[in-house]
Parts: C-alpha cells; structure tokens; sequence
C-alpha cells in the first residue's frame, strides 16, 4: 500500500466531498485551474492521501488538483456488497466524478490512475472517450500483476472473507518484512484509520480484479487522446520492461522517475509533479 509521507493538509488544500449523481466522493483540493483540472484515482487499499505531496507543487504548476476516495475507500461510502465494485461500476464512478469537476466553458479535466486506479481510469477513457483532456497511467500495467502480488492479493482476499478487519491490519503488521521503514506516528494512525474505514467488499473485488485484468492495450491505442506512462524505475507490482512496452504500443509520453519504486506520488512527488505538469502543459499546447 501507498504510505503518504505526511496527513497535514499543505497549505491551500481543503478536503471536500464532490457530489455527483451517483454519489457523494470525499476529496482533498488545491489550487485553481488556471491551466486546467486534474482528477487523480488511488489504487487498491489507498486513498486520496496518496496524492497528498503532490497537491501542493501542481497547484504552484497552475493546475486545480482533485484526489479521491472511490466508493467505499476510507472516507467515500460504499456498500457492503462485492458487486457493487465490479470494474465498470468504478469507472462509471469516475465518469460522473469528471463531469461534477468539468467546467461548462473549458476543457474536460486530466485524468491520473495510480495502480489499480490506472486500470480503472483507462475503463472509463474507453466507456467514454471524450470525458478527459487527457490519462495518466502511474505504476499500472496493462494485465494482472506479477505472480507474488497475485498470491498476495488472493491471500488478502480469503481473509478478508472470513476475518474482521481489525483481526487482518494485525496480522499483516505481524508480516511486515524485517527492516520495515517506520513512518510517523501520525502516519501510522491514518494508515490504521483507513484500512479500518475501507469496505471489505471494495478490498475483495479489486483484489480479484487485479489478478483477472485483461490487457486492454490495443484498445487503449485506438482512443484519440494524449496517454503518458510514468513509472518509479522500479516497480514490484509490475515489471517496469512490461510498462515499457506498453507506453510503445500506446505512443504515450514515458517518464520514469529516478529514486522512486511502486509510488512515485510518495517518493518523489516533487520530480513527479514536474513531470504532470510538463504532460498536461504540452498537451494543453498540442490542443
């Protein structure tokens, strides 16, 4: 999971709730759109946090930056039924949440997946093709992820459905590799607090979803929209050379940022926003 360096708001964020027609989305906000509107989606057991240390430097870029909780993550309701969570439940999710931030007079926001996000972002760009100015897959691959992250999240998945949440947070802490990172205090608390507050229902469909994804690459190609791939210089959900060949096969703009693993948003958010921006900057331009 994405571990947020920091919770404390930087300044000029507020945290909100987006309503929509299908809902009501807990967000966190910053800037104003003076060079457009960027709509970021976590992956699976994250949460707008994620994005958190990106706030800031994309509002200084002129963008207005919208992260959020999807349905029944942390502080975004959700039913308790695993049906509910289906891939184009999610990505109709994200649709609506585009439509709320568009404005009437400009052009249609950015669209940024991270991981499990990206899978889910990309279903949406191809449910809708004109919705977004733009999409961003950040450390998501085009198919199911590696042979170790599928067995994990099948793992995850089986004790989600026969423990409680708390039951399960305590014996993944109890099998976290030696030589863990601690994070602050602060940090720990909110990581307990959102897995506490996620859906298990949510947990289990994406889990599933992430060992069953097709690759949906060549469709991807035949949309006529700016794609940009960006990628830690590691990755261990899936292989970066997989992430490469997709951004060939969607002509996307390719970053990969130096330093940085599964989640550049958190170990290098100041390289990664420059590199958000400069994307969503030249596309402006291109348009």
């Amino acid at each position: 999971m994405s571990k947020p360096p920091f919770v404390a708001l930087p300044a000029g964020a507020e945290a909100l709730r987006v309503e929509t027609p299908r809902g009501a989305f807990a967000a966190l906000r910053a800037g104003r759109p003076v060079r457009g509107t960027a709509l970021l989606v976590p992956g699976f057991t994250g949460s707008k946090e994620d994005f958190i240390a990106l706030l800031e430097p994309l509002a200084a870029a002129g963008y207005r930056v919208v992260a959020v909780d999807g349905r029944g993550q942390y502080e975004s309701a959700g039913p308790k039924d695993e049906d509910a969570y289906t891939q184009d439940e999610l990505a109709q999710d994200v649709l609506a949440l585009g439509a709320a931030l568009g404005a009437a007079d400009g052009p249609p926001p950015h669209l940024l997946g991270h991981s499990h996000g990206g899978h889910v972002a990309r279903a949406a760009v191809l449910r809708a093709p004109g919705a977004f100015s733009s999409l961003t897959l950040m450390s998501s691959g085009p198919g199911i992820v590696c042979d170790e992250q599928q067995s994990r999240a099948k793992l995850l998945a089986d004790a989600l459905t026969t423990y409680d949440m708390e039951t399960v947070w305590q014996a993944m802490r109890a099998f976290d590799p030696p030589g863990t990172p601690a994070v602050p205090d602060d940090v720990a608390d909110f990581l307990h607090r959102r897995w506490l507050g996620t859906s298990p229902g949510q947990l289990v469909a994406t889990a599933r979803q992430l060992c069953e994804e097709a690759d949906r690459t060549a469709e991807l190609a035949g949309v006529p929209l700016p794609v940009h791939v960006l990628t830690g210089e590691s990755d261990y959900v899936w292989p970066v050379a997989q992430m490469d060949d997709m951004a060939h096969r969607l002509q996307a703009r390719r970053t990969v940022v130096g330093g940085a693993d599964h989640s550049p948003n958190v170990d290098r958010p100041a390289e990664t926003a420059a590199a958000l921006a400069a994307f969503w900057s030249a596309d402006r331009a291109a348009g």
